[in-house]
């Protein structure tokens, strides 16, 4: 019998966030959500990875695999909460939600402070300039030999990338969320825009012609090898159990049509489905 997700309201979901801070301090298990009926997922609005609609659906990769898992492990009630990117490593270290579906990267500095599925998914990288690309900017490392300003978001793995290719802090200007990059950019604000090349795609359709893609862009290479991300799940570092409950039907899910037309349909190819299998989270955890 298929179970039915509810999405509920953010002020109940922000009143369940609060309740749980105080009745949830201890390691959230499968057995333990199963019981209540509701697990809270937290995301940050960023397309295509995890956002709400306008209709206050959860979409994107990490929402929508995440509903097909819970169905799987039978519980009924999901409790979508956004938070910025920065915040999400916080929100579960402090028990406001009990995972996150932002399809973020793994990487070794955050696997030291959370737990992470297996890879959902995996992307490249790409940058957003101004119309015209007037600062002909056509990728990261471009950043450390000339004096342009690059723009990222806080919390986002691209600062890690540029500190490797040597770009000096003063040339980096921080925002908040992606919803910032258009007129950061369009503004001269920063030259470019850091991010993901299917967020990058993303921006420049909806800023009416003000921002585009750089192209040719040129993938960076950090410490000799091209740069590539695989995002997964993740969950409070003492929520293990959660966690291999939420891996095991992860690992059945990713064989069915179902999930490759989930991902397909966020704009992600064939070779960033089959890249997605290519590495495990030990291997990523362990850089």
């Amino acid at each position: 019998m298929k179970t039915k997700l509810h999405t509920l309201s953010a002020l109940a979901g922000t009143l369940a966030g609060c309740l749980g801070i105080m009745a949830g301090a201890h390691a959230v298990t499968l057995a333990e959500v199963q019981k209540r009926g509701t697990i809270r997922i937290a995301l940050a609005n960023e397309i295509p990875y995890g956002y709400m609609d306008m209709s206050g659906q959860a979409k994107g990769a990490g929402p929508e695999v995440a509903q097909a898992i819970m169905q799987r492990l039978g519980i009924e009630n999901i409790t979508w909460e956004t938070a910025n990117f920065g915040s999400l490593i916080p929100g579960l270290q402090a028990k406001r939600f009990d995972m996150v579906a932002a399809e973020m990267a793994i990487l070794p500095q955050r696997c030291r402070q959370v737990l992470f599925s297996e890879p959902n998914s995996s992307y490249g990288e790409g940058l957003l300039v101004a119309k015209g690309n007037p600062k002909n900017i056509h990728s990261y490392e471009d950043f450390a030999k000339t004096d342009h300003t690059i723009a990222i978001m806080a919390g986002a793995d691209q600062l890690e990338m540029m500190q490797a290719l040597g770009v000096p802090d003063q040339r980096m200007v921080t925002i908040s969320n992606n919803a910032d990059a258009i007129s950061t950019v369009a503004t001269g604000r920063a030259d470019a825009y850091a991010a993901t090349g299917l967020t990058v795609n993303d921006l420049a359709a909806k800023s009416a012609g003000k921002t585009e893609l750089a192209a040719p862009f040129n993938d960076p290479v950090v410490n000799g090898s091209p740069v590539r991300s695989w995002g997964g799940f993740a969950f409070a570092s003492d929520s293990q159990d959660l966690r291999d409950a939420v891996n095991k039907e992860l690992a059945q899910f990713k064989k069915t049509e179902q999930w490759k037309a989930i991902l397909a349909n966020y704009g992600f190819t064939e070779e960033d489905l089959t890249h997605s299998f290519e590495k495990n989270t030990a291997q990523l955890c362990k850089g």
